[in-house]
């Protein structure tokens, strides 16, 4: 049996390792009000990462890159030390929804920078309450470091061109974890062209969590990935998403799973839409 750490943890045992270990806890939630949410409640001790602020670098062309391309690694390497995350730092990331989407990103990023000692909370800030972990409104003090030292992102990602290819070989697969209704292009809400990359298989990122918005157990979904996969190598899959953030979520649940975590097209359908792709839509 592997000693690594489970990449989820659940509330009963994030009280109970609040209460006998040091941990950094984080505040993940995005979208709209998302920081003034979190100064309304929040976990007590929780410090708050913003989306696009501290994970991505939204500040340009989504042709070349996608809505949250990755940061560079001094931007991200800022952002942890002024957080107070070190590579000792046993980090366990919430956001607001069950999915967990935004909490996922924070951890693939961790996990690829080489921080082992990250977990994501299970159910999110709503479980953590109904198990009665103490909740506050009040700012957090915490003390940050010098500079948290980063070399590489040592996950693999995959781009564009990469992508291309990969969609055209037998070999590969690359999945899109989006919605059905999205992937079918009978909706788009965010991105201007609705569709998907041909040749990508839907396999959404809701089907990962049982009928409470909890994970599945990882026999299940280790079941689950495996006929998906067909005993392909990790190197020859791609997830995405429409900008690299949900994607995140099916690489946690492929981790809790057991299973060596695939490649992340971060640019995903929101790059993609914007180039001068062959696509697939509804029609």
């Amino acid at each position: 049996m592997s000693n690594k750490l489970s990449p989820i943890i659940n509330s009963e045992a994030l009280i109970q390792l609040s209460n006998s270990t040091a941990i950094v806890l984080i505040d993940a939630r995005a979208g709209i009000n998302a920081q003034e949410n979190y100064l309304k409640e929040h976990l007590k001790g929780a410090r708050y990462i913003d989306l696009n602020k501290d994970l991505a670098t939204v500040d340009c062309n989504p042709k070349n890159g996608g809505r949250h391309p990755l940061p560079s690694l001094e931007k991200f390497a800022d952002v942890l030390s002024k957080t107070g995350i070190s590579p000792e730092s046993h980090v366990i990331v919430y956001d607001e929804k069950n999915g967990s989407n935004a909490a996922s990103r924070f951890w693939w990023m961790l996990r690829a920078i080489g921080h082992e000692k990250v977990q994501v909370l299970n159910g999110g800030l709503q479980e953590a309450v109904k198990a009665g972990f103490p909740v506050s409104s009040e700012m957090e003090n915490f003390e940050t470091i010098k500079n948290y030292p980063i070399s590489e992102w040592k996950l693999k990602t995959a781009d564009i061109e990469e992508v291309e290819k990969a969609r055209n070989n037998k070999e590969n697969i690359v999945i899109d974890v989006r919605d059905k209704n999205r992937f079918d292009g009978l909706t788009e809400p965010l991105d201007l062209i609705a569709g998907h990359i041909p040749g990508a298989v839907n396999v959404p990122f809701s089907e990962n969590l049982d009928e409470n918005g909890l994970f599945k157990s990882p026999e299940i979904l280790a079941k689950k990935y495996s006929e998906v996969l067909e005993n392909k190598s990790s190197e020859n899959v791609i997830v995405h998403c429409g900008s690299g953030v949900t994607a995140c979520h099916t690489l946690l649940a492929m981790d809790y799973a057991g299973i060596d975590i695939p490649k992340l097209y971060v640019g995903s359908w929101s790059e993609w839409s914007r180039n001068d792709r062959e696509m697939a839509t509804k029609n």
